[in-house]
């Protein structure tokens, strides 16, 4: 996530998060894929082939909006929003337990396509440098699930993505999808959760 507050991106992140439907949502999110994909491709091509674990969109909205009056106001006029409506949103997004509220997969459930755009960032990655001859194994993490039919959402969504961009740029890659064993509710379904995980880690 501390890619997002990097430069320009804080300010795609911010759009995304206040866009009125999921067509303002995937304008601001195709702002951020070309920097996710040029982030990967280098995290990559240092990684020499190595298996390379990248985290999903984890922590809650709030953390990437602007509190202070002056970013407020650039945002409300960037949004086309008044200052008390964006004022008001920012404080519903205020979570009462920020470590077990509105984060991690349940913000890809509510809202597919950041997940989405993050797969593609990937495995775009992947297939471009596939394509110049580079070995690359990236392994999708998904945050913060409890159920086994969260990880299973989930993975679709990847595996969709990921079926998407070998179609269309004729490039084959690996790839797993696996999750972080981090709640307690993962740990006591870990059985359930194995099905469909290609491989645990463990948040401790």
């Amino acid at each position: 996530e501390h890619m997002f507050f990097e430069g320009d991106r804080i300010s795609a992140v911010r759009q995304m998060i206040f866009a009125n439907d999921t067509a303002g949502r995937e304008a601001a999110l195709a702002k951020l894929l070309p920097y996710q994909k040029d982030d990967f491709k280098g995290i990559f091509k240092v990684m020499q082939g190595l298996p390379v674990t990248v985290r999903l969109l984890d922590p809650p909205l709030h953390e990437f909006v602007p509190h202070d009056d002056e970013t407020i106001k650039r945002l409300a006029v960037d949004m086309g929003l008044s200052i008390d409506v964006l004022k008001a949103r920012i404080e519903a997004l205020e979570e009462i337990n920020p470590m077990l509220g509105h984060r991690g997969c349940r913000l890809g459930v509510t809202y597919p396509e950041i997940y989405a755009m993050q797969a593609r960032a990937i495995f775009e990655a992947a297939a471009e440098l596939t394509k110049e001859g580079l070995k690359v194994l990236p392994e999708v993490m998904i945050p913060l699930i409890g159920t086994v039919e969260e990880l299973r959402l989930m993975k679709a969504v990847c595996v969709e993505v990921a079926d998407l961009v070998m179609k269309e740029t004729g490039v084959k890659f690996q790839y797993l999808v696996g999750t972080m064993m981090e709640i307690p509710r993962a740990c006591l379904v870990a059985d359930t959760v194995a099905t469909e995980a290609e491989f645990f880690s463990f948040g401790t």
